[in-house]
């Protein structure tokens, strides 16, 4: 099984998410590449603010992901910060690209997962991974969520949701992945591709 992890990331922790996922990829046996979409935010906006930069050098070597590659893929995670309580446009205007995609089908029956970050405990983690679901399923996409067979769901005081992993960055967002969040991003990782092998088999 071949499973992408798309992520975007403007500070950094989304960024950390996608390798943990990636790792719980790894965990199911499975290939894993991790890619990031366009940036759009312009230049002197990045250079202008010192943890933006930070964040993006440290990420500089990650591939950008071009839409028609999705189809490549036997399973996709997806992740994007909180953006009032929805997706990035950064990342909206990635699977804004994907019309040929959906006209020709190419996603359907397609694992997904999401997961994502926001500053505070109730700044819309839940809906922006509702809401990313909702592109998935026009193309025709198999969700994957997370099992409360996953105790850390039970047990998490920050971030982590049914619907998928979630983090809790603090603002500034700085504070780190907690080992509850970490465990499900690798739990979401590891399902995502366990679904895929099983639908391809």
């Amino acid at each position: 099984m071949k499973i992408l992890v798309l992520y975007y990331s403007m500070t950094g922790n989304v960024y950390r998410m996608a390798q943990l996922v990636a790792e719980g990829v790894r965990e199911a046996g499975a290939d894993v590449d991790i890619k990031t979409v366009p940036e759009l935010m312009p230049e002197e906006v990045i250079e202008g603010d010192e943890a933006i930069r930070k964040a993006k050098q440290a990420q500089a070597g990650v591939p950008v992901a071009e839409p028609e590659e999705l189809a490549d893929y036997d399973g996709i995670i997806v992740g994007t910060p909180t953006r009032f309580g929805n997706m990035a446009s950064q990342m909206s205007n990635f699977w804004d690209q994907t019309g040929s995609l959906w006209m020709e089908g190419k996603l359907i029956d397609k694992p997904v997962g999401t997961f994502c970050s926001t500053a505070s405990m109730h700044g819309g983690q839940e809906t922006t991974l509702v809401a990313n679901m909702l592109t998935f399923i026009h193309h025709g996409m198999v969700i994957v969520g997370m099992p409360y067979s996953l105790q850390e769901l039970l047990t998490t005081q920050a971030g982590g949701t049914p619907y998928g992993p979630s983090h809790v960055s603090g603002y500034p967002p700085t504070a780190p992945i907690t080992d509850e969040e970490a465990v499900i991003c690798r739990a979401l990782g590891k399902r995502v591709a366990e679904v895929a092998a099983k639908l391809a088999s």
